[in-house]
Formats: C-alpha cells, sequence, structure tokens
C-alpha cells in the first residue's frame, strides 16, 4: 500500500466526522433566528474554519435565550 493511500485509509474517518459535523452545524445555522454575533459571519466561520468551525458554533454562537 503507498504511503498515500495509508495516509487516506487513516484520516478519512475524521473526514467523515468533519463532514457531518459540517452538515448538523449547517442545518442548525439555518434554523436558528438569532445568534451572538451577525449570522452571516457564523456562516463564515462554519464553512472556512474547518473542523473548529462548527464546533465554536454550537458552543459559541447560539442563543439559548
Amino acid at each position: 500500500m503507498t504511503d498515500v493511500a495509508h495516509l487516506l485509509q487513516m484520516l478519512s474517518p475524521l473526514l467523515v466526522l468533519q463532514f457531518i459535523l459540517l452538515v448538523v452545524a449547517l442545518i442548525a445555522w439555518f434554523k436558528t433566528e438569532e445568534t451572538k454575533g451577525p449570522k452571516w459571519v457564523w456562516l463564515l466561520i462554519i464553512l472556512f474554519v474547518s473542523m473548529i468551525g462548527p464546533i465554536l458554533f454550537f458552543i459559541l454562537g447560539r442563543r439559548t435565550d
């Protein structure tokens, strides 16, 4: 097995997890009426800050009141 194939095989669970997290965060972003800060900024964070963006949205971005 080549090094690239081996690396891809090792990283594939993380890639699947990142994709699922991205989809769930986008659904939550779409359903959330108000966020802490501008909603469009949270969309950019979710899309462009890789795995940490969706996590930040769930921890810091959603309003709980």
